[in-house]
């Protein structure tokens, strides 16, 4: 193994009859570990390996095509319609384990639990709109939080559309925090 086969993440492995090979050894293992798990990086496909099509993969349930689909042509205000309350219910935890996969990226807890989505509604059309607020109107995130929960929403099985509508009143601060999150940044 080299002097600095840790930047690299190469060393030697030996195969069975201990020769030695130029496999890749993943940072902190041994040759003999190494040679025991097989090589890091696997042989290619066989022309005997199938092709699964992207049609195919599984996409834990969400809607891929409609992350691609044109949105509905908008003004200034998104286009849902009055709110349907029986959809609403149906569809708002939905919502928020969508939007708790989006995170601030100078903050490590997701948007949710740091208290910016103000409101979720589903129309009839099961188009959704979500109102949310920044922690700043100067924040570096400004145009990708949102457009990143939209998204996320749109993407949800039985949803046609999604809106985003930033708002900012009431302002944000830390007091609409959770619990969670204000554990989680020591703010007690």
């Amino acid at each position: 193994m080299g002097i600095f086969s840790f930047l690299t993440n190469k060393g030697t492995a030996e195969d069975e009859r201990g020769a030695a090979t130029s496999e890749p050894l993943a940072v902190g293992t041994s040759p003999e570990s190494a040679a025991a798990a097989g090589p890091l990086n696997p042989a290619p496909p066989t022309p005997d390996t199938p092709f699964v099509a992207p049609d195919a993969w599984d996409t834990g349930g969400l809607d891929i095509g409609a992350l691609t689909a044109p949105s509905a042509p908008s003004g200034d205000q998104p286009q849902v319609g009055p709110p349907d309350p029986a959809l609403t219910a149906e569809y708002q935890s939905k919502v928020i384990e969508a939007i708790k996969t989006v995170f601030d990226p100078e903050i490590p807890v997701d948007i949710y639990e740091l208290g910016l989505i103000y409101d979720i509604v589903v129309d009839t059309d099961r188009r959704a709109l979500v109102r949310m607020t920044l922690t700043s109107p100067a924040c570096p995130s400004a145009q990708q939080l949102p457009s990143e929960v939209r998204f996320k929403v749109k993407a949800l099985p039985g949803i046609s559309d999604a809106a985003v509508e930033i708002v900012w009143e009431p302002p944000w601060d830390k007091e609409r925090m959770s619990e969670a999150a204000k554990l989680q940044l020591g703010f007690f």
